[in-house]
């Protein structure tokens, strides 16, 4: 049985529909990145639902959701192995945070520390961990700060 597309939807739907599926695929991409071994249609999934919720966001969200739909997908492409893909994503990241909090401005250095340990640049992955570890005191939320508290200490660890 075909499914046929729903004609001419109005903006408001279709807005819905972007806030509805984005934080579903942000969700699923969480779900499976964080299995201890990935399949290769697993990473395959991963990486377009990781694309999928960046699409939904970057059409409904605020600047706050794209810089951290831009996070996710350096975090997923790291899981599949894609350094220069993970870099600009958090890279992407970093531009935006600019403007926004200190906790994500602290996961896009994360990110880029992540991305620069795929490659073994250390000096890279230094300079962003040490970013991020003198962004925790800036961060007003206690879990937000242990949020990220927690991934910088699993990345020394």
């Amino acid at each position: 049985m075909a499914v046929e597309p729903i004609p001419d939807p109005g903006v408001e739907e279709t807005a819905r529909w972007h806030r509805t599926f984005a934080p579903r695929f942000f969700n699923r991409t969480w779900e499976l990145m964080d299995r201890p071994s990935l399949t290769s249609d697993e990473v395959d999934e991963m990486m377009a639902s990781a694309f999928a919720q960046w699409a939904h966001w970057h059409r409904v969200g605020d600047a706050r959701n794209r810089a951290i739909a831009d996070w996710q997908v350096s975090r997923a492409a790291v899981r599949a192995g894609h350094p220069d893909l993970a870099r600009r994503f958090a890279e992407r990241c970093l531009r935006a945070a600019a403007d926004l909090d200190p906790f994500v401005a602290g996961f896009a250095h994360e990110a880029l520390a992540r991305a620069a340990a795929l490659v073994d640049d250390v000096d890279s992955f230094t300079d962003h961990m040490e970013a991020a570890r003198r962004l925790l005191a800036a961060i007003d939320d206690p879990e937000e700060r242990a949020v990220l508290e927690a991934d910088l200490d699993e990345m020394e660890g």
